[in-house]
């Protein structure tokens, strides 16, 4: 088989790009939404679960972003496989908000280029720190898309049943990729990288819901 040289790689990754950020993500397993009626939501109502349907989709961007890039610099090919195989489930997420977007009205985030992108080179940085490390972001950012998803349940409007089946799936699947992260070897990350995690996403979600 050729081996793919630096031109390669590059055009290949822009083709990812892309197809992340084309609103046309193909899921594998069925929308956990696809059999409920759709609420009848005022106008407020709708405007704030379309919000919150924005920041998981953008976030979703950055799943894909950030999995591809640590994919790629993976010293591994067994960590190479594992982050390919979470990134293929976040797919199912982004295609599942972006669905919930079109039925609310709504567009994905403007910003959805400048996510990917520094997502990606986070990936990527994370990578060259090691499997071990990589896998731990990894983790950690599992374990803060599980948190923040439990607000954004609470946060939804009470008739918004076909958002809440997505995102109670999504954080299932979440929970699990930490979990399996941390059984191939993933190591808790220094104390201050988290907490800029945080920071870094807080800006993401307050941004994303508005623009």
């Amino acid at each position: 088989m050729r081996q793919l040289d630096m031109l390669d790689r590059v055009l290949a990754t822009l083709d990812e790009a892309l197809a992340t950020l084309s609103t046309r993500a193909l899921a594998r397993r069925a929308d956990p939404a696809a059999q409920l009626a759709q609420a009848m939501l005022d106008e407020p109502e709708r405007r704030n679960a379309a919000g919150l349907m924005r920041v998981n989709h953008s976030g979703e961007v950055c799943a894909q972003a950030l999995y591809l890039g640590q994919a790629a610099l993976a010293r591994n090919a067994q960590t190479r496989a594992h982050l390919l195989h979470a990134a293929d489930e976040e797919t199912d997420h982004l295609a599942w908000c972006e669905t919930r977007l079109r039925a609310l009205h709504a567009r994905p985030s403007v910003l959805n280029p400048f996510w990917y992108a520094g997502s990606y080179v986070l990936g990527a940085c994370a990578a060259l720190a090691g499997d071990a490390v990589s896998l731990g972001f990894v983790s950690e950012t599992e374990r803060q898309v599980e948190a923040h998803l439990a607000e954004h349940l609470q946060r939804l409007p009470g008739g918004d049943d076909a958002s809440r089946a997505v995102l109670q799936q999504m954080q299932l699947d979440e929970a699990r990729h930490g979990a399996e992260a941390r059984a191939a070897g993933g190591r808790e990350l220094p104390w201050p990288v988290p907490r800029l995690m945080r920071g870094a996403a807080a800006v993401m979600k307050a941004l994303a819901y508005r623009f």
